[in-house]
């Protein structure tokens, strides 16, 4: 019998899989970069998703069957989704700071102007202000979710869960068009490589937040939650509404002050 409130994790083969694959993510997308060729980028990718679907069963698995779930140490995962959020927000403020070092100083090359010289201006009242508007409602319907599951209502939770699912893919469908129907390239000086790093890092969480809200909905249909369990749905909406916040900056930034 255990004399402390922690749990010692078995051995788990998880955690270095996905740190290896990824090193290879980020070597598909240089080469992606370089050659456009995105068949190596898509299948890292799906890896990736099949380790964390057999990572998240495990963590379920212990929570639910095994019982090494105390209120503490639920304490102590929520400090650690709290704080893994904070290193995202880490993570984008560096590429923010990059945009505003650029573009508030623009060089000789891109003729001493922002946007560069010849770049058609993208209005900020067209797809991104229809972007915007989706992600929102995605928010707004997830947040209701958790209030039907509060409520016992595991029915109309659902639906609501079903259709901010839907409204972030419709989000990246969007994102695609836009990024077909651009008139410039990732190798359009310093813009281009600000502007697809910035949404393209951004459509990438959105990516990882529809996963996890999948998950939730797998678990939410089996009902697996109840009023006393709720943590990895509530760190889900965490999630979703920190992917919704930096969406608002990016399209203040980026689409309306940017252009």
């Amino acid at each position: 019998m255990d004399n402390h409130f922690f749990h010692l994790v078995k051995y788990s083969p998880w955690p270095l899989l996905i740190a290896l694959n990824l090193i290879n993510s980020i070597t598909s997308v240089t080469k992606f970069i370089l050659t456009s060729s995105s068949l190596m980028c898509f299948f890292f990718f799906f890896i990736s998703v099949l380790i964390m679907i057999q990572w998240w069963r495990d963590v379920m698995r212990e929570s639910l069957y095994e019982g090494f779930r105390s209120l503490k140490i639920n304490y102590m995962i929520g400090y650690g989704m709290i704080f893994f959020i904070i290193s995202e927000i880490c993570l984008f403020g560096s590429f923010f700071w990059m945009y505003f070092y650029y573009s508030l100083s623009p060089d000789m090359e891109t003729g001493s102007i922002w946007p560069p010289f010849k770049v058609t201006q993208m209005s900020f009242m067209d797809i991104p202000l229809l972007n915007t508007m989706v992600l929102l409602m995605s928010g707004f319907f997830i947040t209701w979710a958790h209030y039907d599951l509060t409520m016992n209502s595991f029915k109309n939770s659902s639906i609501s869960l079903v259709i901010s699912i839907l409204l972030g893919i419709y989000f990246l469908m969007i994102q695609g068009y836009e990024y077909v129907n651009s008139s410039i390239s990732f190798n359009d000086s310093v813009f281009g490589n600000s502007f697809f790093i910035l949404t393209g890092f951004h459509g990438l969480h959105v990516m990882i937040g529809l996963i996890f809200l999948i998950v939730m909905m797998v678990q939410l249909i089996e009902k697996k939650f109840s009023l006393m369990n709720l943590n990895g749905f509530e760190y889900s909406i965490w999630y979703w509404h920190f992917v919704d916040i930096i969406w608002l900056c990016l399209y203040l930034t980026v689409y309306w002050w940017g252009m």
